[in-house]
């Protein structure tokens, strides 16, 4: 046997054309690792998102602070100035006062009605005052088919005393239901609310009789109205004068008119007939495909109310639930001879 010592083994060589082994750390096919800031630059920017983030966080704060402290100044954009019914140029038009239940003295134009006619109690919208050009508008095309008028200007508005709020404009109602019952009997009484004042003759005829209930523009509340006009804020936690006429409408008992304009950029239109699909019968929507918030009437809803008016009065019931559509402005309809023995 040979005693001569095998070559050392040595480890194979590494295949031609191979990349280097990368440093320890790093990950084949990645960019490296960027250096890390220095300890003080990165405290400095956690410093200035924390102060952005605070800043923010108090403008939000602010901005809520003067919507909640501001509400009813945004809600009754009252004009305080006592107008004359004179300017409405309607014969017969004159100015009373009447007391409510908790001292305020509210400003009130009355008109008697034709004989066998309605008396509206016509609560207005909340922008003005009395002699709003727009409501002339419509006190002088109700007066003309005979309907009599008792429009009471709410409290801080238009020669009122007091400061509105919700409380105080039901409070307002109840005494202008009184007052007018007492000049006309309550048989004749016919709530009328428009824009604001549909939440008040809601609530009006969901306490006491009334022969009718119209509504020109309603809403489900008006915090429904304030939280899509400010989706940022929680509207429905802070307001205080909320008008939920979606918890009161069932409660009337009397034939209802909605009318409400499609193109409606202030109440949609949408919250009209979900009020609608919330009332009890008998009840009638009349859509105005081309309306707006307050040029109704100039889409045809002065014959329509004329025409309700005059359906409630007849001797057969209305539909329980009925749906129009008013595309054109509509002519005054023909009046209907009343039965005999009966006075219209």
């Amino acid at each position: 046997m040979s005693d001569a010592k095998h070559p050392p083994v040595m480890p194979p060589s590494p295949p031609p054309n191979l990349p280097p082994a990368p440093p320890e750390g790093a990950f084949p096919g990645l960019p490296p690792r960027p250096p890390e800031a220095p300890p003080r630059i990165r405290r400095n920017w956690r410093r200035l998102v924390a102060l952005v983030i605070g800043v923010a966080a108090l403008a939000y704060l602010v901005a809520l602070g003067a919507l909640y402290s501001q509400q009813r100044h945004y809600l009754f954009p009252l004009d305080p100035t006592r107008a004359d019914p004179a300017v409405a140029g309607i014969p017969g038009l004159t100015e009373t006062t009447i007391r409510t239940e908790d001292g305020e003295t509210l400003v009130a134009w009355v008109l008697p009605p034709q004989e066998g006619k309605p008396v509206l109690v016509y609560f207005h919208g909340q922008s003005g005052n009395l002699a709003r050009p727009g409501r002339l508008d419509r006190y002088k095309a109700l007066a003309a088919d005979g309907e009599g008028l008792f429009v009471v200007s709410y409290r801080g508005y238009g020669g009122s005393t007091g400061a509105p709020s919700e409380e105080g404009l039901r409070a307002d109602a109840r005494a202008a239901y009184k007052a007018a019952a007492e000049r006309f009997g309550s048989d004749r009484l016919v709530a009328y609310g428009e824009s604001l004042g549909t939440g008040v003759a809601v609530g009006l005829a969901a306490e006491v009789p009334v022969k009718g209930l119209i509504l020109e523009a309603p809403y489900v509340s008006t915090a429904e109205v304030g939280a899509e006009r400010y989706p940022w804020a929680p509207v429905k936690l802070l307001m205080r004068d909320q008008f939920r006429s979606d918890e009161l409408i069932g409660k009337v008992r009397a034939p209802i008119l909605i009318l409400h304009g499609v193109k409606d950029h202030i109440i949609p239109y949408v919250q009209g007939v979900t009020l609608f699909n919330l009332a009890p019968g008998p009840k009638r929507l009349v859509s105005f495909p081309d309306g707006d918030h307050v040029d109704l009437p100039d889409h045809g809803s002065i014959p329509q109310v004329a025409m309700f008016l005059r359906d409630i009065e007849g001797t057969t019931p209305m539909p329980q639930a009925q749906t129009r559509v008013v595309r054109e402005i509509a002519s005054e309809p023909e009046k209907v001879p009343a039965p005999a023995g009966e006075s219209r």
